[in-house]
């Protein structure tokens, strides 16, 4: 298995996983349940520079030339700024104008999604996913990562609990209660 960056062309393979970690998310951003629509919107956005979902954002875990998983991630402080594309998109595309509150602030690199794919599950990607934005972020930069976590699922919590990311506070999004935790 190979951790690398994302590259524009890797947009198609990316966005369905992507999807599974956000699915209502982007469901409510387009205003339809439908998912391959939801997939283009996301395959758009990855393939291009300056935004939320952008590949400049993303590492994958790679095995046998398939990508098998994914993290993205970014500067919290830049979240206003990276999703001005996107609402824009949402505007012209779509007729849509979500009201989307602020899942990440300045002080924190925000992982937004953290997905494996269907068939890779179960074999700890995601952890070797976390360990190495870990290890990149905060180990060698002093960087405090973030990420919100719905209370409901308690087995994502515990696992970067174990990890060891900490509780900070709580988060009302999307009418859900997620717990905002973080790792220095």
């Amino acid at each position: 298995m190979q951790i690398r960056k994302a590259r524009p062309t890797d947009a198609k393979a990316i966005a369905p996983i992507m999807l599974t970690a956000m699915e209502e998310i982007i469901y409510y951003f387009i205003g339809e349940h439908d998912q391959q629509k939801a997939i283009a919107f996301l395959t758009h956005h990855i393939a291009q520079p300056k935004n939320q979902y952008s590949y400049e954002h993303i590492i994958v875990a790679e095995e046998d030339d398939n990508i098998i998983g994914q993290i993205c991630l970014y500067p919290g402080d830049a979240l206003e700024q990276l999703r001005a594309p996107i609402l824009s998109y949402l505007h012209t595309h779509f007729k849509r104008e979500p009201n989307i509150g602020h899942e990440t602030q300045a002080g924190e690199i925000y992982i937004d999604t953290l997905a494996v794919s269907a068939a890779a599950q179960g074999k700890g990607i995601g952890k070797i996913l976390l360990l190495y934005v870990i290890d990149f972020f905060v180990h060698r930069y002093g960087e405090v990562l973030g990420l919100l976590v719905d209370k409901e699922n308690q087995k994502a919590k515990k696992l970067y609990l174990n990890i060891g990311f900490n509780p900070v506070g709580e988060v009302h999004l999307f009418g859900k209660e997620l717990v905002h935790l973080q790792y220095s």
